[in-house]
C-alpha cells in the first residue's frame, strides 16, 4: 500500500471485543460465528449506527466454521443489520483481524464503502477435527447416495484397520515444514539469544501491564460483558494473572522441546474470543456526528521463509510501513507488537536495533532501531490476555487508537507475525 494522496481517508471510530477467555472454558459451546455476533451486536449498540447505514461487514478469521466460513455474511444476517449489507471474510492466519481492518480501510478511501464494520473471531475450541482421508474417501459413496446397504460391507472392509481411521488431535504445524509455531519460535529464540529469563520477565511484564489496565478500568470501554447461551456472564479477560512472578514461571517446564525456553508460561495461549472495529470515511464520521479516534498513515505485509525465522515478519513488515509513511521508528509514540511468544518479540526487537540485519535483509546503512519496554505494548499483549487468532488485529487497533486519544498522541506502530511466514505492520494516526 502506498502512502495515501487523495484526500479521502477512512478512520476508527469505535470498537469494541469480548473478553478473551482460555479454549474449551467459558466459550465451549460458542463457534466463531456466535462469537462475532456477540462482538458486532455490542459495537452496534454502542455505536447506536443504523443498519441502512452500514455498507459492508470484513471479518476474519482462521478456525472457519466448515458449512458457514463467510462468518461476515452470516453476522449482517444473524443480527437483521440488513439484507442489503455485503460482508466477505478474509483469511491471514494471525493477521486476519487486521487484513479486514486495513480491507476495509482500502474500500473506504477508493469510494466504495462509507461506513463499514470489521474484524475478526475465533473459536479454537470448535475446531474442525478432520477424519483421515482413507476414511473420507471410504464414505463417501455413501453420504453422497452413491452407495447402497448391500456395500457397506465392502466400505467397512476399506476402512480396516481401524487405527487408520480414528481422528487425530490437529497439530497447527507449518505445511511446508512440518514444524509446529513453538519449536520455530524456539529455534529462532536460540539464534537471536534470547534466554528463559527474559522471557519469563517480559511475561511477567505483559501480565502486570494487562492486569493494572483491567483495575484501573481502562478496557472498561473495549470490553463487553458475554452471556453464554448456558447463562453464565463473562465481565473481563479471564487468563490475566497480575500476581505472576519471575519466580512462578521459573517453576514451568519447557513446552515445545526438552531444553528449549518456551513455556505455556511465557507464550500465548490458545483463546476463544471475536473483536469488531467500526471504521467510516472521515467526511461520513463527522456528518453523523463520530469523533474520529485514528486513522492508518499506512500498512505493510510481507513473506519470509517459514524454515528460516517463522516469525520474523514484523522486523521487515514495519520498516516497511515507516518507509510507505515518510517515517523513522524514532518519529513514532509507541509500539503495539502481538505476542505470539516472548521470544519472538524479544527476537524481532534484536532484529530492529541490529545493523547487521538492517544491511542484509532490509538495504539500510544503520539500524531501524527499536522502542524501549517503556513505549512497548502499553497494556500487555497477547501473552497475557490471549490470542483468538482472528480476533487480535482488531483488539490492538482498538487499544491503540483509544491510546492514542486518551494519552494525545500522534503516531503508533503495530507489529503482527503469523503463520506461514506472514508479517503485517501498520501506522496509526491520531485524528
Amino acid at each position: 500500500m502506498a502512502t495515501k494522496k487523495n484526500t479521502r481517508r477512512a478512520v476508527v471510530v469505535d470498537g469494541i471485543r469480548t473478553p478473551f477467555v482460555k479454549a474449551f472454558s467459558e466459550y465451549l459451546t460458542m463457534d466463531s460465528i456466535a462469537l462475532a455476533d456477540v462482538a458486532v451486536e455490542a459495537l452496534v449498540k454502542k455505536t447506536e449506527i443504523a443498519g441502512t447505514d452500514i455498507d459492508a461487514i470484513v471479518w476474519g478469521g482462521v478456525i472457519l466454521p466448515a458449512l458457514a466460513p463467510n462468518i461476515a455474511r452470516e453476522v449482517a444476517l444473524d443480527l437483521k443489520l440488513g439484507a442489503h449489507i455485503e460482508g466477505h471474510t478474509v483469511t491471514r492466519a494471525c493477521a486476519s483481524g487486521l487484513q479486514a481492518i486495513t480491507s476495509a480501510a482500502a474500500m473506504i478511501e477508493r469510494g466504495d464503502a462509507d461506513v463499514v464494520i470489521c474484524g475478526g473471531s475465533d473459536s479454537t475450541s470448535n475446531a474442525t477435527v478432520a477424519l483421515p482421508s482413507k476414511a473420507v474417501h471410504a464414505l463417501a459413496p455413501l453420504a453422497f447416495g452413491k452407495a447402497g446397504p448391500q456395500d457397506i460391507l465392502g466400505v467397512l472392509a476399506q476402512l480396516m484397520p481401524i487405527g487408520d481411521i480414528l481422528p487425530k488431535m490437529p497439530k497447527i504445524a507449518e505445511r511446508t515444514t512440518g514444524e509446529v509455531m513453538g519449536e520455530s519460535a524456539e529455534k529462532m529464540a536460540g539464534r537471536n539469544g534470547v534466554t528463559r529469563q527474559e522471557q519469563d520477565e517480559f511475561a511477567v511484564m505483559s501480565h502486570h501491564r494487562a492486569a493494572e489496565a483491567i483495575a484501573s478500568g481502562r478496557f472498561d470501554d473495549e470490553v463487553t460483558p458475554v452471556e453464554t447461551p448456558e447463562g453464565k456472564w463473562v465481565h473481563a479477560d479471564t487468563m490475566v494473572r497480575g500476581n505472576t512472578s519471575v519466580e512462578k514461571l521459573e517453576r514451568l517446564r519447557p513446552v515445545f522441546s526438552k531444553t528449549g525456553t518456551l513455556t505455556a508460561g511465557n507464550s500465548s495461549p490458545l483463546t476463544d474470543g471475536a473483536a469488531a472495529v467500526l471504521l467510516m470515511s472521515e467526511e461520513k464520521a463527522r456528518a453523523l456526528g463520530y469523533a474520529p479516534r485514528a486513522a492508518f498513515r499506512s500498512w505493510s505485509y510481507v513473506g519470509v521463509d517459514p524454515a528460516d525465522q517463522l516469525l520474523m515478519g514484523p522486523a521487515l513488515a514495519m520498516p516497511e510501513a515507516l518507509k510507505r509513511a515518510g517515517m523513522s521508528m524514532s518519529d513514532v509514540d509507541f509500539m503495539d507488537m502481538h505476542e505470539a511468544f516472548a521470544a519472538q518479540v524479544l527476537s524481532v526487537l534484536r532484529m530492529l536495533d541490529s545493523k547487521a540485519f538492517a544491511e542484509a535483509r532490509l538495504g539500510l546503512s544503520k539500524a531501524v532501531g527499536a522502542p524501549d519496554f517503556s513505549k512497548l505494548n502499553l497494556h500487555g499483549g497477547s501473552v497475557a490476555i490471549g490470542h483468538p487468532f482472528g480476533a487480535t488485529g482488531a483488539r490492538m487497533v482498538t487499544t491503540v487508537a483509544n491510546e492514542l486519544v486518551n494519552s494525545n498522541k500522534e503516531t503508533a506502530i503495530l507489529g503482527i507475525c503469523a503463520a506461514g511466514g506472514i508479517g503485517a505492520a501498520a501506522i496509526l494516526e491520531r485524528v
